[in-house]
């Protein structure tokens, strides 16, 4: 069966973009005439994907005005978003993980080839999408794989233990959703649940489970997260408005 949902973690506000995040979302930032989730939800209905779930938190109403213009694209408000982190408003949507779901970072420019090929290459229960390089920094988002499954995955994996890095873009289907959601809802009791990402629950169901990665070397991608980053998206948007 083809994965019909997404859900879109953009309720943080994107401090380290100061002052343009200031009174709007880091989701909501304009690259070649669209706003980031605008890229996003474009390539997501480009893909198939028939519901989105936006998970808002800064500055929702701004948000909510989007996702009213949209067929298939609702908002859920996390409260909370200021106390906790993403592992946070996963919980408060674990309920949404009802069926094969997406689940996509707010700060992830995407494109619908990327997409395509994520969708054809999610097999397992749990797909974490992953690239390759040449060099990774200490912000990347290391992944080790063992062929195509994935033995561990964060940002603090020492040299010689990671061979790719994640892009913030998840697949899960068959039994995947719900042992994601239990699993997130068990960290999130533990007393620093509100201190972790959401990734450290695919870390910790690694060592148990059959997680598998699927590789999109070769595909135009590009978070939004520093200062440094904004040109880089700018450039590869304005390749894509003009598809070359």
């Amino acid at each position: 069966m083809t994965i019909g949902k997404a859900i879109i973690l953009s309720a943080g506000k994107g401090s380290r973009l100061l002052p343009l995040t200031a009174d709007r979302p880091k989701c909501l930032i304009e690259f070649s005439g669209k706003s980031l989730l605008e890229w996003q939800l474009d390539a997501l209905q480009g893909s198939g994907i028939e519901e989105v779930v936006i998970v808002t938190g800064f500055r929702d109403d701004l948000v909510d005005a989007v996702a009213e213009r949209r067929q298939g694209v609702r908002t859920f408000f996390n409260p909370f978003y200021h106390v906790a982190d993403n592992l946070g408003s996963v919980w408060m949507v674990r309920s949404e993980f009802d069926r094969d779901t997406l689940l996509l970072n707010g700060d992830t420019l995407i494109s619908t080839p990327l997409l395509e090929k994520v969708l054809a290459g999610a097999q397992a229960p749990i797909t974490v999408t992953v690239d390759e390089k040449e060099d990774y920094d200490a912000d990347d988002m290391k992944v080790l794989r063992d062929g195509t499954r994935l033995m561990r995955i964060g940002k603090a994996l020492e040299p010689g233990q990671y061979n790719a890095e994640s892009i913030g873009l998840l697949a899960f289907k068959a039994d995947g959703p719900r042992i994601f959601a239990e699993q997130v809802d068990r960290m999130l009791r533990l007393p620093d649940g509100t201190r972790r990402w959401y990734l450290r629950a695919i870390d910790a169901l690694a060592a148990e489970t059959h997680v598998h990665t699927v590789s999109i070397k070769g595909e135009d991608w590009q978070e939004v997260d520093f200062p440094e980053d904004l040109d880089k998206a700018r450039a590869l948007t304005a390749r894509w408005a003009t598809g070359s």
